[in-house]
């Protein structure tokens, strides 16, 4: 019997305040949070339901939890301890961590993932600024440790991360862009008319 997969999004809690800072600079603070809500809700209504995988939803910090959807802590430390947690604490098979960010995100692109994973020990999805916007490891026979000494939120995240990896096999599939700034923001239509539109009284 094969072991299950495991499709983990990981993403702060949508709240005014809390991540997504630099784009809420560039747009404002309530079309920022507009989005980051709206790109959970579409991957959790496109993902979560997928038979080819169990979904987790990992969140910092702690809030009320969508029903119906299997929840794990992020815990504390940087990205990168945070990540490492999770990938460790999750039960067997093969995971992937993916940002709730990247509005290029489709099933398919998942399932190149996993199955990348058949023969890699792990695998990357590149995003345009240097960083990446998934990760997936095998898990078995050891769990790797790529997180050390990595330069979060710069162009060398991946490169850092990948060197850590040194003598493991590695696979990459699509290279998306990450929406964290008014100009990758703006550079996608569907997202910039969120810009357009004004909030509902009362809600952002």
């Amino acid at each position: 019997m094969s072991l299950p997969r495991h499709l983990v999004i990981f993403t702060r809690f949508p709240m005014a305040g809390a991540g997504k800072k630099r784009l809420a600079a560039g747009i404002g603070a309530v079309h920022a949070l507009r989005f980051q809500r709206a790109r959970l809700a579409v991957l959790l209504a496109r993902h979560s339901r997928d038979p080819r995988w169990r979904t987790w939803l990992a969140i910092t910090p702690g809030g009320p939890w969508p029903r119906g959807v299997r929840c794990i802590g992020q815990g504390r430390g940087d990205l990168g301890q945070r990540m490492g947690r999770v990938f460790a604490t999750l039960p067997p098979g093969a995971a992937l961590i993916i940002g709730a960010d990247i509005p290029g995100i489709t099933s398919t692109m998942i399932d190149d993932a996993f199955r990348k994973l058949g023969n890699h020990d792990a695998v990357f999805g590149p995003a345009t600024d240097g960083g990446y916007w998934l990760i997936g490891m095998r898990r078995r026979p050891r769990m790797l440790q790529p997180f050390a000494r990595v330069r979060w939120s710069t162009p060398h995240a991946l490169s850092d991360t990948r060197a850590n990896l040194r003598g493991a096999t590695i696979a990459e599939i699509d290279r998306l862009t990450d929406v964290d700034d008014a100009d990758s923001f703006k550079r996608d239509d569907t997202w910039a008319r969120l810009c357009r539109k004004p909030p509902r009284r009362g809600r952002p």
